[in-house]
């Protein structure tokens, strides 16, 4: 298929703070549970990272080299607002400022993330993270000061980064959670709590600017094991769960009947509040925002009698003998990329953004140029898929973009798992000289920009 996509199509990268900036300790950043966390024989520890806030203009010109026009940042809580919910920092504030600016002037539009798992540390000792409505409140404090701040110059926006994992045993690692007992209670709390925190900040922006916001999920397609009936509704429920559940209230404002119907028989307590309908029911996207890296297979005979559908994953993944993996355990998948654009558009008829995808594979840069033909089939794949969801099923799709297509340390901070386009000169416990080196799959992905999408082929 050699259509263009659409003239305003947004080709881009999104990143995390976390796993980009370094510099944990100057302009005025306080310290986020990252920071905290050591090194370990396979990974690195977070303070140094690919060092962007000393960089970021160097990474932007190659991306604006590579033909992108569209990147999609986080801010640091802990670097804007120290303590979370005290005294806001200017020299912070200041600085993603100027790193907007730059972005503007080489043509990439910006996209800001509120939160991606770096709660602030004082926020998570005091307060143990989204357990605790009063960081509902900080966060949406946060929130709106970002817009303030940064509205007139940034049209998109998302709160959380794959904000479905707060619905799964992520939660208790993501949300700031430090203490307690990991309660099926404590679990939908957290998981309500966000969904408030995303809603207070969503429907400012909708009453008070013109800018554009949508949920964004961890989308991976989960498949049953087997014809078995059982396989068949643990798969269906999983996507109630993980997936519909919030996306009724991204676009309708209520949560899942089915969920809801659940909590009740099972007695969990999610500290619903009465006045919480009136936050809810005003919550609407502009676009629907997903990661998609793979997809899962369910086995229902693998999961304990009991276990909630939150944790079905956590017990009964098996291996699906159709696909191939990485390195890393990931089934690749690019049909499940195609079936989630389609499938999500159909039943919410809201545009569809796709801001991560990519593979993460063990690379080590000798001198010469990186044959990363993997990557560049991954991509090849996936993109295709995605034009056969805009072409032949009629979604319409806003844009797409990798992730960390400039090498960043993996979500688990290992430097060894990298997905960029573009080498950068260092290992988990050897900074080197971080130089940025561009692979083989930089010059394929500028080709593909180039053709708006129209030519996936190998370079000649």
């Amino acid at each position: 298929m050699t259509e263009q996509l659409p003239k305003n199509f947004a080709w881009g990268n999104s990143t995390s703070s976390m796993q980009t900036e370094g510099a944990w300790n100057i302009g005025g950043k306080g310290k986020s549970v990252y920071d905290i966390r050591p090194a370990t024989k396979d990974s690195s520890d977070w303070h140094d990272a690919i060092d962007e806030y000393h960089r970021y203009d160097e990474d932007f010109d190659l991306m604006a080299k590579q033909g992108m026009n569209f990147y999609r940042f986080q801010i640091s809580w802990s670097r804007v607002n120290p303590d979370g919910d005290g005294e806001f920092n200017e020299e912070g504030i200041k600085f993603y400022s100027d790193l907007i600016d730059d972005l503007l002037k080489k043509n990439i539009t910006p996209m800001i993330c509120l939160y991606h798992f770096d709660m602030p540390l004082h926020l998570a000792e005091e307060y143990n993270g989204f357990l605790s409505r009063h960081v509902v409140d900080a966060f949406v404090r946060y929130g709106k000061e970002m817009v303030k701040r940064f509205g007139n110059r940034v049209n998109y926006w998302i709160t959380f980064n794959e904000q479905n994992l707060y619905h799964a045993s992520e939660a208790f690692r993501i949300a700031g959670y430090l203490q307690g007992n990991q309660t099926d209670d404590e679990l939908y709390q957290i998981s309500h709590h966000v969904m408030l925190a995303h809603a207070g900040v969503a429907n400012y922006i909708h009453e008070k600017t013109d800018c554009k916001i949508g949920g964004m999920l961890a989308y991976s397609e989960v498949y049953p094991a087997s014809p078995n009936p059982k396989d068949v509704l643990y798969a269906r429920q999983i996507n109630e769960f993980m997936n519909n559940n919030l996306l009724d209230v991204f676009v309708y404002g209520h949560y899942s009947n089915e969920v809801l119907t659940f909590v009740k028989n099972h007695g969990i307590d999610m500290d619903y509040q009465p006045a919480d309908d009136d936050t809810l029911t005003k919550v609407s996207s502009d676009f629907i925002a997903f990661s998609y890296y793979r997809s899962d297979t369910i086995s229902a005979e693998l999961v304990p009698e009991k276990t909630i559908p939150n944790y079905y994953l956590d017990k009964g993944i098996k291996k699906n003998p159709y696909l191939k993996a990485s390195e890393f355990g990931w089934q690749i998948d690019p049909f499940g990329f195609r079936d989630v654009l389609t499938k999500v558009y159909n039943e919410y008829g809201v545009p569809m953004f796709p801001i991560e995808n990519g593979i993460g594979l063990r690379e080590e840069f000798n001198g010469s140029e990186i044959q990363d033909d993997e990557r560049i089939e991954y991509h090849r794949e996936h993109i295709q898929a995605m034009k056969d969801a805009i072409f032949e099923d009629g979604v319409k799709v806003i844009g797409y973009l990798g992730w960390g297509l400039i090498d960043i340390p993996s979500s688990s901070g290992n430097m060894d798992k990298r997905y960029g386009t573009v080498y950068v000169n260092r290992t988990n416990h050897d900074l080197k000289d971080m130089r940025r080196v561009p692979k083989k799959s930089y010059w394929w992905l500028q080709h593909v920009i180039t053709t708006n999408g129209a030519d996936l082929s190998d370079l000649k």
